[in-house]
C-alpha cells in the first residue's frame, strides 16, 4: 500500500511539471508551419497589439483565402446568423485575399469549415460587399 501511494505521488508530480513545461513553452513560440498538406496551412498566433485594426484570425486562423466545408474534424465551426455576427463574409470566385473574403474550394484549402447549428467558433454572415471583422 505505501508503494502504491509513492507510485502515485511521481506520477502526480512528473503530471504537474509536464503542464508546467508546456504553459511556459506555448509563450515562447510565436509562429508554427504545419506539414503534410501540399497546401502548407500556416498557422501563425494572433499578437495582441495596440493598433485599433481588428485582427482577421480566430484560433491563429486567418479568416481569409480557400475554404472548404467539411461534414468532420474541421478547423473551424461556423454557424450563418443574420445579425451580430462575428465577421462578415463574401464569397468570391478567384483571389480571396481581403479579411472575410472566402473562395469555395475541393481540394487544397487554407482552412476548413463545418456549418452548425449550436456551439459554433465564430458566427458569420454572408454578404456581397464589405467583407471583414465586426
Amino acid at each position: 500500500m505505501n508503494q502504491d501511494v509513492k507510485i502515485a505521488a511521481i506520477v502526480i508530480g512528473i503530471i504537474i511539471l509536464v503542464a508546467i513545461v508546456e504553459a511556459t513553452s506555448s509563450g515562447t513560440s510565436s509562429s508554427y508551419q504545419t506539414s503534410g498538406t501540399s497546401s502548407s496551412k500556416q498557422v501563425s498566433k494572433a499578437s495582441s497589439s495596440s493598433s485599433s485594426k481588428k485582427s482577421c484570425s480566430h484560433n491563429g486562423i486567418e479568416l481569409k483565402g480557400k475554404v472548404q466545408f467539411v461534414d468532420s474534424f474541421p478547423d473551424l465551426k461556423i454557424k450563418y446568423v443574420s445579425s451580430f455576427a462575428d465577421i462578415n463574409v463574401q464569397f468570391v470566385s478567384s483571389f480571396p485575399d481581403d479579411c472575410g473574403q472566402w473562395q469555395i474550394v475541393d481540394s487544397f484549402p487554407d482552412f476548413t469549415v463545418q456549418v452548425v447549428d449550436s456551439f459554433p467558433d465564430i458566427e458569420v454572415t454572408k454578404v456581397t460587399s464589405f467583407p471583414g471583422m465586426n
